[in-house]
């Protein structure tokens, strides 16, 4: 049972049963969401495609040379290209139960390394933040977050992201867009604590949002 500890204005501890982290989970979640958002638009044109005459270029014998056909052929320089990629789609199917236990599993790793925050309202000397980067900067440095790491922020508070989308070393997302591979590239995790604990038994089963 992983234990959280909540800053804000109700500090409190609350308990998860979060899996252990295991690489190979983490990895087949966030090469799902890479693959899904590769734009796949790479394409090349085939002989039939290429601006090139259809006339054959010689007689098919007498002239001691190769046989050839048109200058579209993939074997000259400007021809066509056999086999080259066409614009398609990259994503496919991982099983829901796999995401939702990666999602565990990367809250999971998070916390066992101590660089979980969770955050039950952004207030600095009992003032909540106004929407101002200064005052969001008062408050991380704080929470001991100055810059030398890089922090995924998890807010559905809109005046805390709006102070912190000017900050270079913070992403800031709502708590909808929680997802591994964010929270595996970022150093620190900084939550709402509202969004873990409904995830409590939801984790228990391999069922947290994604």
């Amino acid at each position: 049972m992983a234990q959280i500890t909540v800053v804000g204005k109700n500090a409190r501890t609350i308990e998860l049963d979060l899996p252990e982290a295991n690489k190979h989970v983490l990895h087949q979640v966030v090469t799902w969401q890479m693959a899904k958002r590769r734009q796949g638009s790479a394409s090349t044109k085939t002989r039939a495609e290429v601006s090139k005459t259809g006339h054959k270029m010689y007689g098919q014998k007498g002239t001691g040379n190769a046989r050839h056909g048109d200058r579209s052929s993939p074997t000259f320089v400007g021809g066509g290209v056999a086999f080259g990629p066409k614009p398609r789609n990259y994503a496919y199917t991982l099983p829901k139960k796999v995401r939702r236990l990666g999602l565990a599993m990367a809250l999971s790793d998070r916390q066992q390394e101590g660089n979980l925050i969770a955050v039950d309202g952004f207030a600095v000397n009992g003032v909540e933040l106004d929407g101002k980067t200064k005052s969001f900067l008062g408050w991380a440095a704080q929470q001991g977050l100055d810059g030398t790491q890089s922090v995924f922020l998890v807010t559905d508070n809109e005046l805390v992201r709006r102070a912190a989308r000017n900050v270079p070393w913070i992403t800031a997302l709502q708590v909808a867009g929680l997802n591994v591979y964010d929270i595996m590239r970022h150093d620190r995790l900084v939550i709402d604590a509202i969004a873990l604990e409904p995830a409590q038994e939801d984790t228990q089963t391999g069922e947290a949002a994604q």
